[in-house]
């Protein structure tokens, strides 16, 4: 098995000695996930090295269960990889909490971008806060301005980024290759996929394994954590992104961060 293990970071306060619902429930390795483990490694190390010493490419971090894997390995590993989160003003007291600690603890910088003030009061004052059930429009105009926007500031001048996209996660995410060179053309951008064929389980089994701080959130069964007003918590049997713009038809339900244009 790869070398990251609890004994690398010390505890991060996710509840050392106890066994919290998600980690109870989720926590279930596939029979190869020391291979998937050592491939994850080699994929980030690869990442580091194609970013340099410069950090031309950083890690987007939702702050999700997957993103503090990834954070974690990449502290584990000391790579020279930063790591961005998009505060959008609308994210759950629980997530800016966790925002909060991992800044405090993390090696590698995070870098946190926020939406341009005075487009956020402007979309308030004519549409109102409560804009995004109104209309898929208007629900993907509140997402440009709190999250697209500031994407691209958080971007701009990187020749690669890493997320916590998983095949599993939905049938629009069933084809996320490791490495994803599609945009190198138009956007100059490479993206990394590291945990691309990760199972759920794997993923908590990963934070068990090293007592991985994360979003108490999850425990109240939120899979997938988003901005307040967008996220709910889903019920048994429900799809993994149930929880996320539930009012929308299945086939909407995408922020834009990992839409390709058309």
């Amino acid at each position: 098995m790869s070398g990251i293990t609890s004994s690398l970071l010390p505890a991060s306060g996710s509840g050392a000695g106890q066994t919290r619902q998600a980690v109870r429930s989720n926590a279930r390795p596939s029979s190869d996930f020391a291979a998937k483990l050592a491939q994850t490694e080699q994929l980030l190390r690869q990442a580091a090295a194609h970013g340099g010493r410069h950090g031309d490419v950083t890690q987007a971090s939702s702050l999700g269960a997957e993103d503090v894997v990834i954070t974690h390995l990449i502290n584990a590993l000391a790579l020279d990889i930063p790591v961005f989160v998009l505060d959008t003003g609308a994210l759950h007291t629980e997530t800016l909490a966790l925002l909060e600690r991992t800044e405090a603890t993390s090696r590698a910088d995070i870098e946190v971008y926020r939406p341009r003030h005075e487009q956020v009061i402007q979309f308030v004052r004519t549409q109102g806060q409560d804009a995004m059930y109104r209309s898929l429009e208007l629900r993907k105009q509140c997402c440009g301005i709190r999250k697209m926007e500031p994407l691209a500031r958080a971007l701009a001048g990187r020749t690669g980024w890493i997320t916590g996209l998983r095949r599993e996660q939905s049938n629009a995410r069933a084809d996320v290759p490791a490495i994803d060179t599609s945009e190198v053309e138009t956007k100059g951008l490479t993206k990394f996929n590291p945990l691309a064929d990760w199972t759920w389980g794997d993923v908590w089994h990963y934070i068990a394994l090293n007592d991985v701080d994360y979003n108490p959130l999850h425990d109240q069964f939120y899979p997938s954590v988003g901005c307040a007003p967008c996220t709910r918590a889903i019920s048994l049997g429900e799809d993994f992104r149930a929880g996320r713009w539930w009012w929308e038809d299945e086939t909407a339900k995408e922020c834009g961060l990992h839409v390709k244009a058309s």
